[in-house]
């Protein structure tokens, strides 16, 4: 298993000569997603799922965007808003992993992290795997991250200090810091995707 700083330096290298659009990139997510906060934050109850109806694609979106850098691949910036293709799945997927983790959340804090990281990977499976439900990614996302929970909540971890960092330059850092991160976690999620086949497992991932 790769260590926290081998996933980080080849998160790195994905982004080497791939800064300058990645950073617009993230620039551009931020600015739709402080648009959408904006418009709907002062509309009570209403605004809020008005906010999650238009939220729900973008953590689809920037999620695989970001795994398109990790295997080499050089995305537009429509990529970002690649969950609107794929609205009701997107939204499913967001709501239940909501639910799912606010319910936990009520037990204590900590199921609450821990559910979390489970349903974790579910925004790349549904990408790789569109046969599978909303329901059925999250499943299967359960079953991908076991052992390997503690895992991400370390490389988690370990972008506080960045992310403090990013603090001091005025919030400006985190459109370095964004593409540093997801790019991260798109290489964690290929580690545990390959493993999973190099296992000998034919199950879902067998067909990315």
């Amino acid at each position: 298993m790769l260590t926290r700083p081998q996933i980080r330096a080849q998160a790195r290298q994905s982004l080497s000569g791939n800064w300058k659009p990645a950073v617009l990139h993230f620039l551009l997510f931020m600015v739709v997603s402080s648009l959408i906060n904006m418009v709907t934050r002062n509309i009570d109850y209403i605004g809020w799922w008005i906010g999650i109806l238009l939220e729900a694609p973008l953590g689809y979106g920037i999620y695989n965007h970001y795994l398109d850098y990790a295997r080499g691949q050089l995305p537009d910036a429509n990529g970002l808003f690649r969950g609107y293709k794929r609205y009701k799945e997107t939204f499913i997927l967001y709501i239940l992993s909501m639910i799912f983790t606010v319910l936990w959340t009520l037990l204590f804090i900590i199921p609450g992290i821990i559910a979390a990281l489970r349903y974790s990977q579910a925004q790349f499976l549904l990408r790789d795997n569109p046969s599978l439900s909303p329901l059925e990614a999250i499943s299967q996302s359960k079953q991908l991250m076991i052992g390997h929970k503690w895992r991400l909540f370390v490389l988690n971890l370990s972008f506080i200090g960045w992310g403090l960092l990013c603090i001091l330059t005025l919030g400006i850092g985190f459109l370095w810091l964004g593409p540093y991160y997801y790019t991260s976690i798109a290489h964690f999620y290929e580690e545990l995707r390959a493993g999973h086949n190099a296992s000998g497992n034919n199950g879902y991932l067998s067909q990315v």
